[in-house]
């Protein structure tokens, strides 16, 4: 007997977990999710933080958000953004090993340092803050992706469509083309494939670069890739 495979999951079929969701980025990523029609819970380290927050999401996009503790978002979440501070990265990602095991995780941080002469890349023992996500989540499909994306942007109403490419890395064929078509529900945004988790520390560095430019043109940058 041939056995059949199974189909290719869909975006629109999945809950969004945006664990660190009551920060800029991780709140206006949820808000645009929210927006397209997805499902997404917002965690954050106690509930009610993020209670308030997905009810000031809801409040904004018209749809249903809930909020959770960030292990309570890490369990609901079929996909689940990582967009917590660096400095806690690691320790967040070791207590949830378990709620996250079998899961798509989408590690969204940029492990960044800032001196008198601006932004710059923090040197991680394991490469990049995505590899450091795959070495201790042996169970989960890591994937890096929305590392250069404002939060500005993500969280002005003004702001119909976001302008910019997402590059999306991992080694998991099938976790990568999904968090490009999550990327791909907000108006305006492209998720582009972006290489191997190896090549995730360039990606990440570069938004050391994008908030040099920000100051200096007093600006929004994001990235476009051409000819795709």
């Amino acid at each position: 007997m041939t056995e059949t495979a199974l189909p290719a999951p869909r975006i629109a079929d999945q809950t969004i977990a945006v664990l660190g969701g009551t920060g800029p980025q991780g709140r206006g990523l949820a808000r645009r999710f929210a927006a397209a029609g997805l499902t997404v819970v917002l965690g954050s380290r106690t509930a009610e933080r993020a209670e308030a927050a997905a009810a000031l999401v809801s409040e904004a996009t018209g749809k249903p958000v809930a909020g959770a503790s960030n292990a309570d978002a890490a369990a609901a979440g079929d996909v689940v953004l990582v967009v917590v501070p660096w400095e806690g990265h690691r320790e967040l990602l070791e207590s949830l090993r378990e709620p996250l095991a079998g899961k798509v995780v989408v590690d969204c941080v940029n492990p960044l340092g800032f001196d008198k002469q601006g932004p710059f890349a923090l040197q991680v023992e394991e490469g990049s803050a995505t590899q450091q996500a795959a070495a201790i989540l042996t169970g989960s499909r890591v994937v890096g992706a929305f590392h250069n994306v404002s939060a500005v942007l993500l969280e002005d109403p003004a702001v119909e469509r976001v302008e910019t490419d997402v590059l999306v890395l991992g080694d998991d064929r099938e976790a990568t083309t999904l968090v490009q078509e999550l990327a791909d529900t907000v108006p305006g945004m492209r998720g582009l494939y972006g290489g191997r988790l190896r090549n995730a520390h360039q990606v990440e560095a570069l938004t050391a670069n994008l908030i040099a430019i920000n100051r200096r043109y007093k600006c929004h940058a994001g990235l476009r890739v051409t000819d795709v």
